[in-house]
């Protein structure tokens, strides 16, 4: 009989959207790289300083942009609640994170628990399941339609120059003002909105896969004005870009 709870980490090279379900209550973190997740018409990347936690049973679609090391922890439904959505994305503080390196030591296993890996596993729970209840923000909708996730994947294509929303319309082949509905009706959101999520997304994953200067991040995702790029950042994450590199750090 496989424990009530376990980790385990593994390094995946990149690759493709694939699908991901499990029997198993999932917190997934990545610990070095970057993973995009997509579920429920959302989609959101998952950088070190961030987790996962999946309901058990639940699909979601993962992909790989660049190698990735994650630490992933799985309980059984019976040994904890369920968490209080089917997926929340959230950032980990600093005592999930050495929770989560405690629990580390207690893989998969046919032998049960010790008293002191219970006691860990239940604590992480407790508190991952909490930070669930505060979800970040920075998430972009994956859309419905497919005119609206041509235009979605075609926005995210020209982050690094000049978009313009009459281009991105033209290639959907819908008028302007037909497609700024769709964007109405299917995300709550305006075609700038979801612009700055993904260019803020972008910089978070260029953030966290080395050291390139933040103001040539901000170039690369498309901001010529470094204070405006701060000023997004800090809006939609709470922190500076600056603040957030920090965070993935040990």
């Amino acid at each position: 009989m496989t424990r009530e709870a376990y980790s385990f980490v593994r390094t995946f090279p990149a690759e493709p959207v694939r699908e991901l379900r499990v029997d198993r209550h999932y917190l997934l973190c990545a610990s070095a790289g970057v993973l995009r997740l997509e579920a429920q018409g959302q989609a959101w990347l998952l950088p070190p300083a961030r987790a996962a936690l999946i309901e058990a049973g639940r699909p979601i679609q993962v992909s790989i942009p660049q190698p990735v090391t994650t630490a992933s922890v799985l309980f059984d439904p019976e040994f904890t609640a369920a968490p209080p959505a089917p997926l929340t994305v959230f950032d980990l503080n600093p005592l999930a994170r050495a929770l989560v390196d405690e629990c580390g030591a207690f893989g998969e296993s046919d032998e049960p628990l010790p008293a002191y890996a219970r006691t860990m596993f239940a604590a992480l729970a407790a508190v991952t399941w909490r930070l669930a209840e505060q979800p970040s923000p920075v998430v972009v909708p994956a859309g419905r339609s497919p005119e609206l996730r041509r235009a979605l994947a075609a926005t995210e294509r020209q982050l690094s120059g000049e978009v313009s929303f009459e281009d991105v319309a033209a290639e959907v082949g819908l008028a302007p003002r037909s497609l700024a509905r769709r964007f109405a009706e299917e995300t709550g959101l305006t075609w700038r909105a979801v612009l700055r999520r993904m260019r803020v997304l972008r910089a978070i994953e260029e953030l966290a896969a080395g050291d390139a200067p933040v103001t040539r991040i901000a170039h690369t995702v498309g901001y010529t004005s470094l204070s405006a790029f701060n000023a997004a950042f800090l809006d939609l994450t709470g922190r500076t870009p600056t603040e957030y590199r920090a965070s993935f750090r040990p």
